[in-house]
């Protein structure tokens, strides 16, 4: 302490303005860093002793070091009192069991570095990255291709089903048994490629991917892998793997939704003549997928025990069965009309529907335990299902657009050279590297064994909304191409069945203001959640831990916050070099403040945040999209930092950090804390609009963007990668990509042509009518004519869109049109 006194005599000497600035600064410095407290003890009495400080100062800080560092002293005169006051002013959110259940149900990934405020950047930087196996990379090129092949999407709106051979198909390639291990005769895929299955069904048809995806997320098989007594395994997973078992889960009831434990449907043990236990169930069920052709249903209700039979108390809460679809009882047969999309969504009803005990999921023992059973696999499918059905869909929208804005032509120009296109095209574009970038990091993780919920649900929300944005888009692009139905329409049915997708598996809107914010402020930060058990329990020694660490994680926060923003975020590390590097120091900055910015919401809220769901979704965005930047950066560097894709990752990163940005701003102008509200509305607000950690993408980068999904190649096979993309000329993708290599092939005579017309060597006209004196003049060949001719006559019929007789139209029925004029249908199924 003595040599330590001697290196700050130095104080004495220097005039007192600097005196205090080097103190401030070595003091910021530890803040930033983090320094335990008995350093800042050590260091703040060798600062006073520095400026000659008064005998009776030491001995009140020396008293304060005692007080905050000698943990017995602060248990017993700090924390026992504040912990009283905190339960008393219910500053900290209670807990509910059924919260408790869902917040145990999943684990804490990545996002728990983003919530701390000082992220882990080599470890975001070094998660792993997926590839399929051979195994599935061969059922995706081989049973995969070949379904998408079978199904027609028009048709199958017609039809109202699938074909008898397409449901044989699925069964025989055991389709609904993806991740059914193989012992019970299923493929045990991965959760990526069972996110790259669903995807590229997607691409070839919505209600396919859904009838594919629903058995292989929540349902009877994946509660039964993993909380399955070894005799309904065997039982029930080798015929769900080969289709001979239809499944279904039965949640969603009239007054449960969203919030599904208030779920009325009922169960109740009782003991049979025979002396076995049953179950005596009632239940009215709506929105079920399959429920109508299912052969077992997976049902969730809450189970009571009058008489106690089972030993576990007379109320045993929510709890899942296997019901057999023809047990007495059962009402099944009807079907919902989900906004006209062909897929089996049904009602279920039952009435005193009796079964065995043992029908219980992990039988007796799985009584009372369906809540967790049903959080902890809605953890893991949330990040697979639907978030894959929108990245199929963003590919497709990618590759038809690009191709799209190549072909159409008006005021004698291609469509995606006007600015007005090139605006939403960068959108679809920048999207899709930047979903696919998640899809991936995340799918990396659950075969890791990881359940983030806070990253599934970020996952469901933005995927759907992003995808939302995508078809809309896509169809403004289109025009009337996309609002007139039929076998050519690539994008309608996609666009009618959009509102499906934001709805199921947690509504968005739910899982915006209610999940990824309020769950992830709880569980995924680094204190709250022990201290609120802390509270919970009356437990003084883990409240003293945690508390007091909280504080000075709010301290660090607020340091680091502030210096990275001043030094937009150079004092931060990046974990690589080149283009990514800045971002990861961003990514830093970002952290800082939102971790800051949460402990203030905590703070100011406390228990009432629950309620608070503008500002908690606002939060969410924050949190939502430091995630994808996070995902986007990993799949660059993942990639090898292609050259090629520079635009992508460079307008998915702006817009993610424009996105933070956005929600900060309005953190600022809404937020409310006692006595600091005008701070964030005027000066900070200021500050942060003036150093913004992001701007949009600018039109520059959005027109390389939007050019480069217009130009045929590696790049565009990547980012399209894994789609449905048929050959023949009779379908319609098919169509835009003949036309689109014709459209290339011919380019350097266009430009003849072009030239020509500059010249007034030719007279300026179609390029059809161009031919001829172009001939006559020798400026192009008989061949390049020929050439032209076939490029236009490609052209035209890509645009073309679908019209039916009026008896056609009345039957509901689809015949595809002829061509007019340039296609000849006898060239129509030629093979590109």
């Amino acid at each position: 302490m003595e040599s330590l006194i001697q290196q700050y005599a130095f104080f004495q000497n220097l005039p007192l303005w600097a005196s205090i600035a080097s103190v401030l600064i070595v003091f910021l410095i530890m803040a930033y860093r983090g320094l335990p407290l008995w350093v800042w003890a050590v260091t703040g009495f060798v600062a006073l002793t520095g400026f000659n400080a008064p005998i009776w100062l030491l001995s009140v800080f020396a008293a304060l070091i005692v007080l905050f560092n000698v943990k017995p002293v602060r248990r017993t005169l700090l924390s026992s009192p504040i912990m009283k006051t905190l339960d008393a002013l219910n500053i900290l959110p209670a807990i509910s069991e059924t919260e408790q259940t869902a917040i145990d149900a999943g684990t804490v990934w990545v996002e728990g570095e983003l919530f701390s405020g000082k992220p882990n950047l080599k470890r975001l930087s070094e998660e792993e990255y997926p590839e399929l196996t051979e195994a599935e990379r061969a059922f995706m090129d081989g049973p995969v291709e070949k379904l998408c092949s079978m199904v027609s999407d028009w048709e199958l709106y017609q039809r109202k089903d699938f074909s008898e051979e397409t449901w044989k198909y699925l069964k025989e390639k055991r389709f609904l048994g993806l991740i059914i291990p193989e012992k019970y005769g299923g493929y045990g895929f991965s959760a990526n490629a069972h996110s790259a299955i669903v995807a590229k069904l997607a691409s070839r048809c919505g209600p396919l991917a859904t009838t594919v995806m629903v058995p292989n997320s929540l349902g009877p098989a994946e509660l039964l892998m993993h909380y399955g007594t070894e005799e309904q395994k065997n039982h029930y997973l080798p015929k769900l793997a080969k289709g001979e078992e239809i499944p279904c889960f039965a949640l969603t009831e009239p007054n449960a939704g969203s919030d599904a434990g208030a779920m009325q449907s009922h169960g109740e043990v009782f003991k049979g003549d025979d002396g076995a236990l049953y179950l005596r169930l009632n239940w009215d069920k709506r929105y079920i997928t399959l429920a109508a052709i299912s052969t077992v249903i997976g049902l969730a209700f809450k189970l009571s025990d009058p008489e106690n039979l089972l030993g576990k108390g007379t109320e045993l809460g929510i709890t899942c069965a296997l019901v057999p679809s023809d047990t007495k009882g059962v009402e099944l047969g009807k079907r919902h009309d989900p906004l006209g999309v062909p897929f089996y969504n049904c009602p279920t009803r039952g009435k005193d529907v009796v079964v065995p005990v043992d029908a219980i999921i992990g039988g007796k023992e799985g009584a009372g335990n369906g809540w967790r059973m049903l959080m902890e696999s809605l953890a893991v499918g949330r990040g697979i299902s639907l978030p894959a059905q929108a990245i199929g869909g963003a590919r497709t929208a990618t590759r038809a657009v690009g191709a799209y804005a190549a072909i159409r032509k008006q005021f004698g120009i291609n469509i995606g050279k006007f600015e007005g296109i090139e605006e939403p095209m960068a959108r679809i574009g920048g999207y899709t590297y930047l979903m696919d970038a998640a899809r991936g990091y995340i799918c990396a993780a659950l075969d890791k064994g990881a359940k983030p919920a806070v990253v599934t649900a970020i996952a469901k929300y933005n995927f759907t909304e992003l995808g939302r944005e995508i078809i809309n888009d896509s169809m403004d692009i289109v025009g009337g191409a996309g609002i007139s139905r039929g076998p050519r329409n690539i994008f309608a049915h996609s666009y009618i069945s959009t509102p499906i997708a934001i709805t199921v598996e947690g509504a968005n809107i739910l899982t915006r203001t209610l999940m990824i914010f309020g769950q992830g402020a709880i569980r995924s930060h680094p204190y709250a959640l022990k201290e609120i058990e802390a509270l919970m329990n009356k437990d003084v020694k883990q409240f003293d831990d945690n508390f007091w660490s909280h504080i000075g994680h709010v301290v660090q926060n607020k340091v680091r916050a502030l210096m990275l923003s001043v030094t937009r975020g150079r004092l931060a590390t990046s974990p690589v070099k080149g283009p990514a590097a800045k971002y990861y120091r961003k990514l830093a900055w970002a952290s800082a403040s939102f971790a800051f910015m949460a402990d203030i919401a905590l703070g100011s809220y406390g228990g009432g945040l629950k309620m608070k769901e503008k500002i908690a979704g606002r939060y969410a965005d924050i949190l939502s999209w430091m995630f994808l930047a996070t995902a986007t950066l990993r799949r660059y560097e993942a990639d090898g930092k292609q050259k090629e894709d520079r635009e992508f990752f460079e307008w998915a990163m702006q817009h993610a950090f424009h996105r933070i940005q956005v929600a900060f701003d309005e953190i600022y102008s809404e937020i409310r804390m006692p006595g600091y509200s005008w701070a964030f509305r005027g000066p900070i607000a200021l500050w942060s609009r003036i150093n913004r950690i992001g701007k949009k993408p600018s039109d520059d980068l959005g027109q390389k963007v939007a050019q480069a999904m217009q130009m045929r190649g590696d790049q565009r096979d990547r980012l399209t990668a894994d789609i449905y993309l048929p050959l023949s000329r009779n379908e319609a993708i098919g169509k835009y990509e003949y036309a689109m290599k014709q459209i290339e092939s011919s380019y350097p005579i266009y430009k003849k042509l072009y030239k020509a017309t500059k010249a007034k060597e030719i007279a300026k006209d179609h390029v059809l009518k161009q031919l001829e004196p172009a001939l006559a003049k020798g400026i192009i060949t008989p061949g390049e004519a020929e050439q032209v001719q076939k490029t236009e006559e490609a052209r035209f019929d890509a645009i073309l869109v679908d019209e039916f007789t009026l008896e056609e139209y009345d039957r509901g029925t689809a015949a595809v049109p002829e061509s007019k004029g340039y296609v000849n249908p006898e060239k129509d199924t030629v093979l590109l």
